[in-house]
């Protein structure tokens, strides 16, 4: 791995590689497509001819301010399939136990399931976005996650039901994989940062609610009747999709076909020791993340003893941390720089877990565990943002790629470190103590990434 500073996207006094000189500025169509006149003068559409769209800087900078927020609604719900796939049908797992007649840890091997679609997915997406456009793939997996909701729905047992949720997982992988390319395709450097956060800010609602939407769900419907709302939601998406949404990655800038050339691009992306860096950091943060949600529900409820409304009060608050953090990171790092964010807010994030373990230890009661892991979860929004954008921002030109390397790292390895709380408690419960003990050590993890791989000063300052 490369231990040179970067000299080309993030530094400010360095030429972007995948621009083109002397191209006249892009406009904007009364229907919200973008012109881009090409360096002869000709006027090129990316929203209806991608094939024939001259590589701009930022073809994403004409867009209407209106346009832009159709965008950011529309790839923060397709982002937002991911954790309704998976955070939606958990009230019903002791329903699921009954009627199937088997135990709760073989019903959550249906979630494992949804993880494992939901890594492989974004390993696959991610690659062939890069290959053939943004949209066909969109389109097709979103159309798979229909149809495997649809068969969960009508699951007569639980091994259908089981492979029915790892191709729900592999079809709302695409989302979050793509939407972040299109992103990265429309803009770049400090506007990038700006786009990221706000598109964290509306998929970021959905881990708050989908727990309370599935509880009321089940008063109203059969747990069966929870994968006909997502089946719903994804006709919903792939709609959207459609209309709405068009091809961003022009013919130019695609790769060429041939599992050399995916090699290629995975080499290139895992030579950059800052990616590597900020994987690490991203993959920590997230499985410092999942420790909390694996273990709050028995936290709360059992050993503090809070009911189920209280618990869900408890829950989007702390989750409200995440969109405070998100949204300043923004501001913060187009001002001083997303590495030096990420030097404060993975600090942030070990000192909030040791806080849980001293309150805990000194009898400082629900309080005392509530109000420092509301910092760590804040500290969670400022480092999730600055990661996606020191990964993307590196990686314009396999920017589906990273994006998929990015995803498929969280979910892998939250999944893997977060049923070490339970695996600690053994038979005498989750504490404060259990669960902030694997935060403290993701954390640590994280921290030392950060300053002995990404070695913030070496890397430059976001280009405009």
């Amino acid at each position: 791995m490369s231990d040179a500073p970067r000299t080309d996207a993030l530094r400010t006094d360095a030429p972007r590689t995948d621009a083109v000189p002397s191209t006249p500025p892009a406009e904007q169509t009364s229907t919200g497509s973008i012109r881009i006149p090409s360096a002869t003068g000709a006027i090129r559409t990316l929203g209806s001819n991608p094939a024939t769209a001259p590589i701009m800087l930022h073809p994403g900078d004409s867009i209407s301010n209106r346009r832009r927020v159709l965008y950011i609604l529309l790839l923060g719900a397709l982002t937002a399939l991911g954790p309704f796939t998976i955070d939606l049908y958990l009230p019903a797992f002791p329903v699921l136990e009954q009627d199937f007649q088997t135990t709760a840890a073989a019903i959550q091997l249906t979630l494992t399931g949804t993880m494992i679609g939901f890594a492989l997915g974004q390993l696959l997406v991610g690659p062939l976005s890069d290959k053939v456009g943004r949209r066909i793939p969109l389109i097709v997996v979103t159309a798979l996650h229909v149809l495997a909701s649809v068969g969960a729905a009508f699951a007569p047992s639980l091994e259908l039901l089981s492979v029915a949720r790892v191709l729900m997982g592999m079809g709302a992988a695409a989302g979050g994989v793509v939407a972040m390319a299109i992103v990265r395709d429309l803009f770049g450097g400090r506007r990038l940062v700006v786009m990221l956060s706000r598109l964290a800010l509306v998929s970021g609602v959905a881990p708050v609610v989908a727990p309370l939407i599935g509880s009321w769900l089940l008063t109203l419907m059969p747990w069966r009747g929870i994968f006909v709302v997502l089946a719903a939601y994804g006709v919903l998406m792939l709609l959207s999709t459609i209309v709405f949404i068009p091809e961003t990655l022009p013919v130019a800038r695609r790769q060429e076909r041939g599992g050399a050339t995916v090699l290629q691009r995975y080499r290139s992306v895992f030579s950059d020791r800052v990616f590597i860096g900020v994987l690490i950091i991203g993959g920590m943060t997230f499985s410092g993340l999942f420790s909390y949600l694996s273990a709050s529900p028995f936290l709360f409820q059992q050993t503090h003893g809070l009911d189920a409304q209280q618990y869900g009060l408890v829950f989007a608050v702390n989750s409200l941390g995440v969109v405070l953090g998100v949204q300043t990171a923004s501001r913060l790092a187009a001002r001083f720089g997303p590495q030096w964010v990420m030097a404060y807010s993975t600090a942030a994030l070990l000192i909030a877990a040791v806080a849980i373990v001293v309150t805990d230890q000194l009898g400082l009661g629900l309080w005392g565990t509530i109000i420092p892991l509301f910092f760590f979860m804040t500290a969670c929004g400022f480092t999730f943002p600055n990661v996606q954008v020191l990964a993307l921002d590196r990686h314009g030109k396999a920017a589906g790629t990273a994006a998929s390397i990015l995803g498929a790292t969280n979910f892998g390895v939250a999944g893997l470190i977060s049923p070490v709380v339970g695996w600690i408690s053994k038979d005498a419960g989750i504490t404060a103590t259990t669960m902030a003990s694997v935060m403290v050590g993701c954390a640590t993890i994280g921290i030392l990434a950060l300053w002995l791989i990404v070695r913030p000063r070496t890397v430059g300052m976001l280009a405009p």
